[in-house]
């Protein structure tokens, strides 16, 4: 036992290229993040709905969203769009609400979220929800700019459920 004393700067340089390695590594993440962020800031300013002051950023597969939305359907559209992004398991959500219309209260106008499950289909799901599958069309109007077409959704994917 004892206090063995070496030459700092002699020897193998391999600790001090894995430090120079990971930092780099470590670069590399921090601008591959923050290109990720402005790619959805720029999907969700891109995607004609009322959010303004969008700011994004990512910590592992969670999404922090801030904003200000002028109503709760257009909050809640900005929240699917990224949730239903490849690699999202959650949207940590502070978009604030500074619109709308002073007569409808916001509670009213908040839709419910579902998961499409296999074998769904938008006229199977209004269905199941409002009765009626024709009402299907609600639903994609309710989902845009997400849905591009009623007929391609796909199990796992989130979408809005407005009240009838």
């Amino acid at each position: 036992m004892g206090l063995f004393n070496f030459i700092k700067n002699a020897g193998s340089g391999l600790l001090k290229n894995k430090a120079t390695k990971y930092a780099e590594k470590e670069r590399d993440d921090v601008a591959m993040r923050e290109r990720q962020e402005g790619l959805l800031e720029g999907i969700i300013e891109g995607a004609g709905i009322n959010v303004a002051n969008v700011d994004i950023e990512i910590e592992n597969d969670v999404v922090k969203i801030w904003g200000e939305a002028k109503s709760e359907a257009d909050r809640e559209r900005a929240i699917l769009i990224l949730g239903n992004m490849d690699g999202v398991s959650a949207i940590d959500d502070r978009i604030s609400v500074v619109g709308g219309a002073p007569d409808i209260p916001e509670a009213a106008a908040a839709a419910e979220m579902y998961e499409v499950k296999p074998g769904d289909s938008l006229s199977k799901i209004a269905q199941n929800f409002y009765g009626d599958p024709m009402k299907y069309k609600m639903i994609f109007a309710a989902n845009q700019p997400m849905l591009k077409d009623p007929n391609l959704i796909y199990p796992g994917q989130m979408l809005r459920l407005p009240k009838a």
